[in-house]
């Protein structure tokens, strides 16, 4: 079950700063670790795989609130599986990340899609389903048509992204910053006017388009 967003607003309430776990899920050897440093320092690094699980902050500035992400990536052996759970529980948002060159890393994703189905009810955490590597489209195993049509039939986010070149990396993290204000709008909107909080979010402009499908 995802927590609660934290909300911190100024004296006037007029710029709220949300503070949002992220986890990134996927096979080893994905990308996971290079497309959050990628994200955070604006570098590419060729790391070795991840024990456990390492952890990255982000803040976003955008015009209606602060966005502060934190960002867990999580190991992709097969050994590290049974306790990934204990990293994503509260999360608010999760990257599937598969490798366009390798297609069973796309049937992973899969998997770990119906390990957040049992931990979050429906609409509960927004879920984007990322193909990584574009740098390496001559070795494509999964095109882009395929990740597409499975984000569209789970109600994914979707974009395909190179850590190496930096494509769409930080697209799809603030594609992930709107989706949620988007539902602390929504979930304004539904408390009675005495519930509602002095700061009404509206939707934020210039949304990536092809993203939801």
């Amino acid at each position: 079950m995802a927590q609660k967003a934290m909300a911190v607003t100024s004296l006037k309430g007029i710029h709220p700063t949300y503070i949002y776990k992220v986890v990134l899920l996927g096979s080893t050897s994905v990308g996971k670790s290079s497309l959050a440093y990628r994200y955070v320092k604006n570098d590419f690094k060729e790391s070795l795989p991840t024990v456990g699980c390492s952890f990255f902050t982000q803040t976003v500035n955008l015009d209606v609130a602060t966005v502060k992400f934190e960002i867990w990536d999580t190991a992709g052996q097969e050994k590290y599986h049974s306790v990934c759970h204990l990293y994503y529980r509260g999360a608010h948002a999760a990257l599937l990340v598969y490798d366009i060159t390798n297609k069973e890393t796309l049937s992973r994703a899969k998997l770990w899609l119906k390990d957040l189905e049992k931990e979050f009810l429906p609409d509960e955490i927004v879920i984007a389903l990322v193909g990584n590597k574009t740098d390496l489209a001559s070795e494509r195993e999964v095109s882009s048509e395929e990740g597409e049509e499975f984000a569209r039939t789970e109600g994914l986010l979707f974009m395909e992204t190179s850590a190496k070149s930096s494509h769409q990396v930080n697209d799809i993290f603030m594609a992930i910053a709107q989706e949620l204000l988007q539902r602390e709008q929504e979930k304004a909107s539904a408390l009675s006017p005495r519930e509602r909080s002095t700061v009404n979010l509206v939707e934020s402009r210039g949304r990536p388009r092809c993203c939801r499908l």
